[in-house]
């Protein structure tokens, strides 16, 4: 290979990787904030499965988001849920204080915790 052709490879390859994403947004999931007590989880959880419109479906018993079957991992589906479908219309990761942005995919197992751009 001609030295020049390597060096645009490797131009190419450094620009690739300073850049990252293109459209310069990081992927991003709403979870329940490890602090926040059960209880105000609950509330939230309740919530976001009602009123808020959140797809609760795969929290349900033998759905592949149920297990760990706890209120905690169950609220932060139904808030990322939620977030995914309403924060380019104004919607937040709020829920009171009781859950805060990762940009680290929760999805386990066969849940998969959706995102959209």
């Amino acid at each position: 290979m001609s030295i020049v052709l390597l060096r645009i490879m490797l131009v190419l390859l450094v620009i690739s990787i300073i850049t990252g994403k293109s459209d310069g947004e990081f992927e991003q999931w709403c979870i329940a904030d490890e602090q926040t007590p059960d209880d105000e989880l609950q509330g939230a959880l309740d919530w976001a499965c009602g009123g808020g419109g959140a797809d609760c479906s795969k929290i349900q018993v033998n759905q592949p988001c149920y297990y760990p079957n706890t209120v905690r991992d169950h609220a932060s589906y139904a808030f990322n849920s939620y977030y995914q479908k309403t924060k380019n219309k104004g919607g937040s990761c709020y829920f009171k204080g009781a859950a805060m942005i990762t940009e680290l995919d929760p999805s386990h197992d066969s849940c998969h915790y959706e995102f959209m751009p």
